[in-house]
């Protein structure tokens, strides 16, 4: 008689055979909507970091820059060990990694930043949530993902949780046509990231290899637009700011792009990008706790709208992904 743990076991490696998908793969495909969550969380303590570098003298696009050099940097230095073989791209796909670069990275963070000034940060952060919508659509037509009522659902109150957090719904901030423009802008280019990574993705290339060309492609398209002595001076000034610098760039960005990367490869990019809405409810949390920033009654309520659509997201079955 087989004993009953060797009998599940010889299941396992069945089911494995039968589907083709190693059972390391399957584990990652279940933990996908993590991956995603764990980005979301990452970005979500950007504000922490931003605050710091603000105080020490950085602009914006200085502030953008520094993050996108230093992730660069650090990709780059852990695959020349890791893996040099995924430093290697092919030539007629360099334009996925122009649009996860400059077309989502570069030109989101110059629109979103330009909108805080035309409007304000709260009016901002809830025009660059119109992605999730944004990527849904583009999604529809491009990778033929359902529009599904769970989906619909998880997207209107993740929409309305986000004006409830930032607290827009109560506010005075009159919404010129400019800034309503530019602040889609953004929205746009941060729903590009989901598209191109994913064009990325379906060509076979790692998550490590779309970050690092993301983010060498984003250094050489911000640098431009940055003022290069003001940044160096203020960087190396200190120690302490380099070490601050290196955390920005590791856990605000190397880290939540590989983990949402990895997530996209294994579900639909209109499911993660609605997960990935946590970040500003983070984002208000860490505000109250660090900064002790007020939370009012519709604050609360904002952020409870946005975890429950990413529970009920999940409830889902869509289409099911898991490329090996």
């Amino acid at each position: 008689m087989i004993p009953e743990k060797d009998m599940k076991k010889e299941t396992d490696r069945k089911q494995n055979i039968s589907t083709g998908i190693p059972r390391e793969k399957t584990l990652i495909r279940k933990l996908a909507p993590v991956f995603v969550l764990t980005a979301g969380i990452l970005w979500g303590t950007m504000g922490i970091f931003v605050r710091r570098l603000n105080n020490a003298g950085l602009a914006s696009l200085e502030i953008v820059a520094l993050r996108a050099i230093v992730t660069c940097a650090a990709l780059f230095l852990f695959l020349l060990v890791y893996d040099r073989k995924l430093l290697k791209i092919r030539l007629k796909d360099i334009w996925c990694f122009l649009g996860t670069g400059i077309c989502s990275i570069v030109f989101f963070n110059y629109c979103y930043f330009k909108a805080i000034t035309m409007t304000s940060l709260s009016v901002a952060a809830v025009l660059l949530y119109t992605a999730p919508a944004m990527v849904m659509v583009m999604s529809r037509f491009l990778f033929r993902e359902k529009f599904t009522g769970i989906k619909v659902l998880a997207l209107v109150l993740t929409f309305f949780g986000c004006v409830l957090v930032t607290g827009i719904a109560g506010s005075s901030d009159v919404l010129s046509p400019a800034g309503i423009l530019v602040g889609m802008g953004a929205g746009f280019g941060y729903a590009l990231y989901s598209i191109f990574g994913k064009f990325a993705i379906e060509k076979g290339y790692d998550s490590f290899t779309i970050s690092f060309y993301t983010f060498l492609a984003a250094s050489v398209g911000v640098l431009p637009l940055t003022d290069v002595k003001l940044l160096g001076s203020i960087v190396f000034r200190d120690v302490s700011i380099i070490l601050f610098a290196l955390v920005f760039g590791l856990a605000s960005t190397v880290v939540p792009y590989l983990t949402y990367t990895i997530g996209l490869k294994y579900m639909e990019n209109s499911k993660a990008s609605i997960i990935a809405s946590v970040e500003p409810v983070v984002a208000t949390l860490l505000g109250i706790l660090v900064f002790r920033e007020p939370m009012t009654a519709g604050g609360m309520l904002g952020v409870v709208l946005v975890l429950f659509s990413i529970v009920i997201c999940q409830k889902d079955p869509g289409k099911k992904t898991g490329q090996a």
